[in-house]
C-alpha cells in the first residue's frame, strides 16, 4: 500500500513537470545584423529576458494576460513585432503595453485586443483612453506618499518628546503652604546643575525662624522639602 503510494506521487510530480515545461524561444541571426526571437505557440504566462539587440520578436498565441513594465524599453532596435493571439486582461498593469503600442504602432504586425473585463472584450489595446486608466495610481508613488507620510510622523514625535523634556527641565514650581500652619510658605528652587546640586545637599533647609518652627506641625511638608531639597523661610 505505501509503495503504491509513493509510486502515485512519483508518477503525478513526473506528469505536472513536463506539463509544466516550457520551450526555450528560439533565436536567430539576421542579416545584416539583429536577432530573431520566436517565443510563439509556448503557452507562456510571462515573457523571459529579451535580448537586447533583438530586431524581429514573435510572441503571438500565448497565454499572456499583461506585460511587465519596462520589458519592450531595452529593444531600441526593434522592427517587427507579433504580439496578437494572447487573452490579455485590461486593467491598470496593461497601461505598459498600451503606451508602448502607441508609440511603435508601425512595427506591430497584428494589433494585440483585450480578452477581458467583458466591458472591453475584442477591443485593441492601444484604443484604450487616457480616461480608461485614470483611477490608477503608480505604486511605486503610492508607496512613496505612504513612506513620506510617516516619516513626517515620526519626526514631529521626536520634536514633541525633545521639547516636552526641555519644558520639564526648565519649569519651576510654588508650593503655599495653609495659613493655618503658623504662615510659612515653601518655594521651590530652580533646577540646578549637578555641581550646585553636590554643595546644596548638605545645606538642605535654610532656616530663618524666629520663634522656631514646630516641624511636628507640618509633617507633610517637611517630608516634601527634604525630598524636594526646597527652602522653607519664614514669612
Amino acid at each position: 500500500m505505501l509503495f503504491s503510494l509513493s509510486l502515485a506521487v512519483l508518477l503525478h510530480s513526473a506528469v505536472t513537470s513536463a506539463h509544466t515545461a516550457r520551450k526555450p524561444c528560439t533565436c536567430s541571426a539576421l542579416l545584416p545584423a539583429g536577432l530573431q526571437v520566436n517565443c510563439s505557440t509556448l503557452n507562456l504566462n510571462e515573457l523571459p529576458h529579451l535580448p537586447a539587440d533583438t530586431t524581429e520578436l514573435y510572441i503571438q498565441d500565448n497565454q499572456l494576460t499583461s506585460v511587465s513594465p519596462g520589458m519592450f524599453d531595452s529593444l531600441v532596435g526593434l522592427k517587427k513585432a507579433s504580439l496578437s493571439g494572447n487573452p490579455f486582461h485590461c486593467d491598470c498593469r496593461i497601461q505598459y503595453l498600451r503606451n508602448w503600442l502607441l508609440k511603435n504602432k508601425a512595427i506591430v504586425c497584428e494589433e494585440p485586443t483585450c480578452s477581458s473585463p467583458s466591458f472591453v472584450a475584442q477591443k485593441a489595446v492601444s484604443e484604450l483612453s487616457d480616461d480608461f486608466f485614470s483611477s490608477c495610481t503608480p505604486a511605486s508613488c503610492s508607496n512613496g506618499i505612504s513612506n513620506t507620510l510617516v516619516g513626517v510622523m515620526l519626526c514631529c514625535l521626536i520634536v514633541l518628546l525633545l521639547w516636552s523634556l526641555r519644558l520639564a527641565k526648565i519649569s519651576t514650581f510654588t508650593l503655599y503652604i495653609d495659613e493655618r500652619q503658623s504662615g510659612f510658605a515653601a518655594e521651590s528652587l530652580h533646577s540646578l546643575k549637578p555641581k550646585h546640586r553636590r554643595r546644596m545637599h548638605t545645606d538642605t533647609y535654610t532656616m530663618d525662624l524666629e520663634p522656631p518652627l514646630n516641624m511636628e506641625l507640618l509633617p507633610s511638608t517637611g517630608y516634601i522639602a527634604q525630598k524636594h531639597n526646597i527652602k522653607i523661610k519664614d514669612t
